[in-house]
């Protein structure tokens, strides 16, 4: 039999180029009989990995998508490749060493080789149909001290945050993280104004997920605005491109996902005490609540933003926003807005507005 790298261009042949069922049995059917395969088909994964890179994905953004369209099998595949391929890989910054080692575990490799091969072809079947995405920069300046220990500081704020049944404790332990966000961006953006060469913004991308992704994405919006930042969604992908400089790019993923924690944590109680009252709890309830919720922190946040620096400040804040804009426009030249759907639960509303109200985010002390 021939076998290593002709099984392996013959499989992908049969099921790489061609979307039916009978294709993807016949590739798994060679590369299964085939045990001397297994390396090159190893290695033309890694490349597979490689040109997604080179499209502008990061190690996130293939996982959240295998996980949305495939099973956690892929997703245990996905990560395994992105490990093996990270060992010849260039050095990429923190951000993406963080997306690393955030990598799910391997998966152990089943006795049954056609089925492995199936779900290797399938994802490659996912991992060839890629788009390109948008580039998106390492930080030019590494975080120093002083700002890991604050960042340090503002996630364990918010880690206690979420974990508290008490609404009181949460709002003053997310007072105190939104106070210690508001000092870090002032700071880092004197630091980076006296600096000899000028920063830059640089963008990440948020997952966005399932269900009421919609609703989630416009609570991203908000916290990204209030954060000196602009947020893009892409709804066929599962997330949205936030553009902005370093420290506020780290705020807006904290505070993002602390606020997303808490309005689960605020909707799960919602509807036990909407079901000890009586009524059934619907997804037009959740819906509803999580747009209201998102609504009204984004009206809070907008409020907190009028008044969070003192007058001395706003020229360096002023040249920020402006250098933001710019590299949103240029990386989204073309963007439309969408009307938030499927609210009309009242009962999921008015929940959903006092939960945001409950949650943390008034107005900042003055800076300066």
């Amino acid at each position: 039999m021939t076998s290593t790298p002709s099984t392996v261009e013959r499989a992908f042949r049969a099921a790489l180029y061609d979307d039916t069922d009978a294709g993807l049995d016949t590739g798994a059917s060679l590369l299964a009989a085939d045990p001397a395969a297994d390396g090159e088909l190893a290695r033309r994964g890694e490349e597979f990995v490689a040109t997604a890179w080179q499209r502008g994905w990061q190690p996130a953004d293939v996982v959240r998508l295998v996980r949305r369209e495939l099973e956690e099998v892929h997703v245990g595949l996905a990560a395994a490749l992105i490990r093996a391929q990270a060992g010849r890989d260039r050095p990429r910054g923190h951000r993406w060493a963080a997306q690393l080692d955030a990598l799910p575990p391997d998966p152990a490799r089943p006795a049954d080789r056609f089925s492995h091969a199936t779900a290797v072809l399938q994802l490659h079947r996912l991992l060839l149909r890629l788009p390109a995405l948008e580039p998106l920069d390492e930080p030019r300046r590494a975080h120093g001290p002083a700002a890991t220990r604050m960042l340090t500081r503002i996630r364990a704020l918010l880690a206690k945050a979420e974990a508290t049944d008490y609404p009181d404790e949460a709002e003053a332990l997310s007072a105190k993280a939104q106070e210690l966000m508001a000092r870090h961006s002032v700071d880092e953006a004197l630091l980076a104004a006296a600096a000899p060469a000028a920063d830059a913004p640089g963008a990440c991308r948020i997952g966005v997920e399932p269900p009421y992704e919609q609703a989630k994405a416009v609570l991203l919006d908000a916290v990204a605005t209030a954060n000196h930042c602009r947020a893009v969604w892409n709804e066929p992908l599962g997330f949205s491109t936030v553009v902005g400089f370093e420290a506020d790019l780290e705020s807006v993923e904290l505070l993002y996902t602390s606020l997303l924690v808490q309005a689960t944590h605020a909707m799960t109680r919602a509807e036990a005490a909407q079901r000890a009252g009586g009524r059934k709890r619907t997804k037009t309830f959740r819906q509803s609540f999580l747009a209201a919720y998102a609504h009204r922190v984004g009206d809070r946040l907008a409020a907190a933003a009028e008044t969070q620096v003192t007058q001395d400040l706003l020229p360096v804040l002023a040249t920020r926003e402006v250098a933001v804009t710019d590299r949103l426009e240029r990386m989204f030249p073309q963007t439309t807005t969408a009307r938030l759907r499927g609210v009309s639960d009242a009962a999921g509303w008015t929940e959903g507005a006092a939960a945001a109200d409950r949650a943390q985010v008034r107005a900042r002390p003055r800076l300066g």
